[in-house]
């Protein structure tokens, strides 16, 4: 894939709250992504944007698509900057494929302009696992570091780790996780049937049937709710009874064993680290340089050097024997083929790394198990740090169809809007809908929820990101709220 420069910046008025966001060095495509979903997110709130970019046509199309400004320019120029009225901001965001750009970017801002808070995308781990001691006011003035490829490998292992699942999301609270499965048994027919069905250690453990995917349409889960033959259903339970839910659904017979990995970039070198320990592991890259530098790195993965599209390689490795294969290249299209072509020889889960939302939503009912998107984990992290400090997590689930967001009760009676009442008197925004509320580190059950008590957990779905504000306003506590 083609690199091209593109310089961005985007200078925003966040209410009381100006940002300036800095993109250096992204390939087109994936710029036009993440970029082009970050100035969705924050141009639908009324915000004051401005972008800088070398690129002219791409900043002709942003500025068509979105209410914001442009400047054609190096970002990295001071006078650039300056022109942005980059002195003016309150937050830097530089999230290249450069760790040394992004660094240098977060420097400059600090340094000339006197940005207060500067977020850096960093994908090294040299650099991420000495980040205590390099990202400081002192040495390097970096405050918040974004790392899409940790998260990527992150989510994918613990799908690796939970059989069946095809999302799970870890909670602030460690031990409370969101997950979703398929339902793929003709006799399930109710909510309740379902709840009836599980272990009595599962119910009593208060887990929480959080939401129904259907037809691309969240649903808010009543007991009269009818469930459908591919359905997707969310629970929020504890990670210890994530195995008996899906056990009780799909009958896994075993743990996956034997995995196979498709490229051997940031994301691939991870997940192989984060996998060889307890899996059979084969990755295969297609540049002999580096497939000779991760042989040397990894300790127990089986490093090949060669094409996943070519069936004779396939064939040798025993693809009808693996049980995840994972492609996880810079291209979508390989990503796409070769997982289809594995999933054709027997494979027996697939999971593909896709940029393009057109291309997500084109496989979603293919032979692909699991698209995985990295706007989805870029997005989420810039929502969650851009959000105030009740907002702990911010999840983007199937294509940014609808965000999970956990969030946490601050304040007292007098300053709280929700402290004290009851659940049937707050007022969401449309589309919002309350997954579970996790109290004491325990999902209580609806009977335990009213009333709202300072420092409860609420799990919520929101169909819509432009409602993001709403949610935050609603359990930020207020010095003149009575």
């Amino acid at each position: 894939m083609i690199l091209q420069e593109l310089y961005w910046i985007s200078c925003i008025k966040l209410e009381k709250m100006q940002l300036l966001k800095l993109y250096i060095n992204f390939p087109l495509e994936s710029a036009g992504q993440v970029g082009g979903t970050l100035a969705e997110n924050l141009s639908s709130d009324h915000n004051d944007i401005t972008i800088i970019d070398t690129n002219e046509y791409k900043l002709r199309q942003l500025q068509e698509k979105y209410d914001l400004k442009t400047i054609q320019g190096h970002a990295s120029y001071p006078s650039i900057l300056k022109e942005a009225q980059a002195e003016d901001a309150d937050v830097l965001i530089a999230a290249t494929y450069s760790d040394e750009i992004n660094i240098l970017a977060c420097q400059i801002a600090y340094i000339l302009f006197k940005t207060p808070n500067r977020i850096a995308r960093i994908r090294s781990t040299d650099y991420i696992q000495e980040s205590s001691k390099l990202f400081n006011p002192v040495s390097i003035p970096i405050d918040y570091l974004i790392s899409p490829e940790m998260i990527i490998a992150k989510n994918i292992f613990n799908i690796i780790e939970y059989p069946g699942a095809l999302q799970l999301f870890i909670f602030s609270i460690g031990r409370i996780s969101l997950f979703s499965l398929k339902i793929s048994d003709a006799s399930i027919k109710l909510v309740e049937h379902i709840i009836l069905l599980l272990p009595e250690s599962v119910i009593n453990s208060g887990t929480r049937i959080a939401a129904i995917l259907r037809d691309k349409i969240f649903i808010d889960p009543q007991n009269s709710t009818h469930i459908k033959i591919g359905d997707e259903v969310f629970f929020v339970t504890t990670l210890e009874n994530v195995k008996l839910i899906t056990n009780e659904f799909q009958k896994i017979d075993k743990p996956y064993k034997k995995i196979m990995i498709v490229g051997g970039g940031h994301i691939g070198a991870m997940l192989a680290e984060k996998l060889e320990k307890n899996y059979q592991v084969k990755l295969i890259e297609k540049n002999q340089k580096r497939a000779a530098e991760l042989a040397k790195k990894l300790k127990n993965t089986i490093v090949f050097y060669g094409n996943a599209s070519n069936e004779e390689l396939l064939i040798q490795e025993h693809i009808n024997q693996v049980e995840v294969f994972i492609s996880i290249t810079d291209d979508d299209e390989v990503n796409i083929m070769s997982a289809m072509l594995a999933k054709k020889m027997g494979a027996t889960k697939v999971l593909a790394l896709i940029q393009r939302k057109a291309y997500v939503d084109l496989v979603q009912s293919s032979m692909i198990d699991i698209a995985i998107s990295p706007q989805e984990a870029t997005i989420s992290a810039f929502l969650k740090y851009l959000g105030n400090t009740n907002m702990l997590n911010i999840f983007s689930i199937r294509n940014s169809m609808a965000e999970v967001i956990e969030t946490v009760v601050k304040g007292d009676e007098t300053t709280s809007q929700i402290i004290g009442r009851e659940i049937c008197d707050i007022k969401l925004p449309p589309g919002a809908m309350i997954g579970a509320i996790i109290r004491n580190s325990k999902i209580i059950s609806e009977k335990q929820y009213n009333p709202i008590q300072k420092n409860d957990h609420f799990i919520i779905f929101l169909n819509e990101k432009k409602f993001i504000k709403d949610i935050e306003r609603l359990f930020e506590p207020n010095p003149f709220f009575l």
